[in-house]
């Protein structure tokens, strides 16, 4: 099936050497830094009973990029109202 909604994949190596890879639902600027949110990617759509969405810091080291979890309470809050907005924002154009 097409992908009507042009989502982006990305690939990632941990630390470990496995490569994971992820489907970046959407991304946000905060404070310079920019921000993923991402989930697994998924063979089946249909199977949205695990679903968990990270957040994901994307910093540059050695000129390359890195992803990282985020460990600030604060800015983990921000970043994810952010998020949420980005997500659920309907712009209604026809009022």
């Amino acid at each position: 099936m097409e992908d009507q909604y042009g989502s982006d994949f990305i690939s990632i190596t941990d630390e470990d050497g496995v490569e994971y890879e992820l489907e970046v639902l959407t991304s946000v600027e905060f404070n310079g830094n920019s921000y993923l949110a991402v989930i697994p990617a998924a063979d089946d759509p249909n199977s949205l009973q695990d679903l968990q969405v990270s957040i994901l810091k994307s910093t540059e080291e050695n000129g390359e990029p890195i992803l990282s979890g985020i460990e600030d309470e604060n800015e983990l809050k921000a970043v994810y109202d952010l998020i949420m907005d980005s997500l659920y924002d309907d712009p209604q154009t026809d009022e």
